[in-house]
């Protein structure tokens, strides 16, 4: 099983923390509320580009980066890739 396959068959348990919410819609420049949703939607994206490094999946899409704990399943930060 890929990466991405694994952070797929887990997409359900995806979640994120208030703390996070505002980090990830201030690092991003979003206006929705729901970050949860919008990364689900980037991580399903066929272009997506997924790598397990250490603790963390790293979800690479339209210069953009999503972080996901591999084992809480807590996306922990998204920033624009400089």
């Amino acid at each position: 099983m890929t990466d991405k396959q694994i952070l797929l068959s887990d997409l359900d348990k995806l979640h994120t923390t208030e703390l996070g919410v505002a980090r990830i819609k201030r690092n991003l420049c979003l206006s929705s509320e729901d970050v949860v949703k919008y990364c689900k939607a980037k991580i399903t994206e066929e272009k997506s580009v997924v790598y397990k490094q250490g603790k963390n999946f790293y979800c690479e899409i339209d210069g953009e980066i999503i972080t996901v704990n591999s084992y809480s399943f807590t996306i922990i930060t998204a920033h624009k890739i400089k």
